[in-house]
Formats: structure tokens, sequence, C-alpha cells
């Protein structure tokens, strides 16, 4: 048997009664502090998946609230089908610390081909090539100092395409930002389509766009999710992906962005939006 991914290791769970399963976040996905949001989705949609069983319905979309915070270590999974159907059906998921009473909770739905019409109504940006754009590995300008570190990117290589690097001096005016990124170790799944949950977390990478819209100089901030929401839409390879994303929004403490994901062959692959809020810190 092949070994598995790194992704499909750190998301896997295992079976404990009827609709509850356990599972083991590692340091290594992290944004910055705590496991990723998208990787705690998609573990939720691990547990999904196993507790539905119908290989033969794909994941369509999902939803997650974040309303408590999920460390690093073991975790507890309670999974609900709320409704099971021949070619559609629906389910619940909790994601939780030991000991906590709440944490990451989504809903999805799972369904299988039907009839019905097919277009794709927005087209990628125009960017360079990955093999051109600046990686997001590339060591900073002397004297620059990262204020944290993600060491999700540790596990997928970005390069940018569209936008500016923190340590460049711009003037705002636009939220519009791109990005190609690759698994390093990618997950694949039937015959060398990317694991669509990869996709989900992939989506989850969206605050560089309110950085471009607000620009250098100001105070450093974090920006802890409320929700997100992905929907997937195609198969997408393991090579680069792009990530197209725009802030539409901030005000209150919160911005809404959203994201779309092309696959240079497939064309669109996800969608995602999301609102998250602003922590400041010193």
């Amino acid at each position: 048997m092949a070994e598995r991914s790194r992704f499909t290791r750190e998301t896997a769970v295992e079976r404990r009664g009827d609709g509850r399963y356990g599972g083991q976040l590692g340091p290594e996905w992290c944004a910055p502090i705590l496991p990723q949001g998208g990787i705690v989705t998609a573990v939720a949609l691990r547990a999904m998946e196993a507790e539905l069983d119908a290989p033969e319905q794909r994941l369509r979309s999902v939803t997650t609230v974040f309303a408590a915070q999920v460390r690093p270590g073991p975790v507890e999974i309670d999974v609900t089908v709320l409704r099971r159907g021949r070619s559609m059906s629906q389910l619940s998921a909790t994601v939780r610390s030991p000991g906590e009473t709440a944490g990451h909770t989504s809903i999805a739905v799972f369904g299988g081909p039907r009839d019905g019409f097919a277009f794709t109504d927005i087209a990628p940006p125009p960017v360079p090539p990955p093999e051109e754009c600046p990686s997001f590995r590339d060591p900073p300008p002397a004297g620059f100092e990262r204020k944290y570190r993600f060491s999700w990117w540790d596990q997928v290589e970005g390069r940018a395409a569209i936008g500016h690097p923190p340590w460049e001096t711009w003037v705002p005016a636009t939220s519009d930002r791109a990005s190609w990124c690759r698994f390093d170790d990618p997950p694949l799944v039937d015959g060398g389509r990317l694991d669509p949950l990869a996709l989900v977390s992939l989506c989850d990478t969206m605050p560089g766009a309110v950085s471009e819209k607000i620009g250098p100089g100001v105070r450093p901030w974090l920006p802890p999710s409320a929700d997100l929401t992905v929907h997937l839409l195609g198969a997408a390879g393991p090579g680069w992906l792009l990530s197209h994303n725009r802030a539409r929004w901030a005000g209150d403490g919160y911005a809404s962005v959203e994201m779309s994901v092309w696959d240079r062959d497939n064309g669109l692959v996800a969608y995602a939006t999301q609102m998250m809020f602003f922590s400041f810190f010193t």
C-alpha cells in the first residue's frame, strides 16, 4: 500500500461509536498558532464521508462556523446525518478539543451527478505562469522581520501572481490578489485527482486581499475566521492551482472576502466566501 500524503495523515479520523470519531492535529498545519480552519474543516468532512459511506455522492459544499478554538493535539468529532438521500445527502459535524463544549461546526452537502445546465460565467485573471512568479519561500529583503509564521505554508508552496509583498510600499487601490499554490505532497484520489478536502483547506487563505487593500504601515493584525463556505465545482489536478481573491467589504471590525480557484486544465474548481474579523496585537 502506498504511503499516505501528509495532508491525508493529518486529516485522518477513526470511528469510536455511532456518529463519533477521533483525530489528531499536529503543529505543522497552523495559521499561525492554531490549526488552520480549513484543515479542521477537512477533518470534519473526513468524518462525514465515513459516516455517510456513499462514495458515489461527492462533496458539493460545506459551511463552517468557528465557534471556539480547536487546539493542536487530539480532537473529537460528532457527526449527524441530517438526511440521507438516493442522490443527495446533508450532514453536520462538530470538531472540538477534548473537554470543550464548542469547536468548529460544519454543515455539508454531498451529491451525485444530476441532469442540468453547464457554464462558467467568470474567467481567471491574466497572470504570469508560476515559474515566473516569486515564491513565498524566497528570503525577504535584509532588515525585514516577519511578525508571525504560518506553518501551513511549509506544506504548500505559494507564488505571488498579483499583489504586493509586505515589505514593499504601495498606494492601496484594490484588494485584487492572486497566487499560484501547490501542495508539496499532494493528496490524490481517483487516479490522480487532488483530494477535494485539500481544496477546502486551500480556500482558507483569503486575508491577503485585505492586506492589499489597506496597504502597508498599519498596526499588526491577525485575521481569525468567523465562518468559511466552500463550493466544490470540479476536479483539480495535483499541480499548480491559481487562487484569485478579493475583499469586497470591511467594517465594524469584520471583512467579507471571496476566492475562486482555477486549474489550468480543468477550469474553475472551487469558489469560497468567508467572514473574518480583526485581532490586533502589539
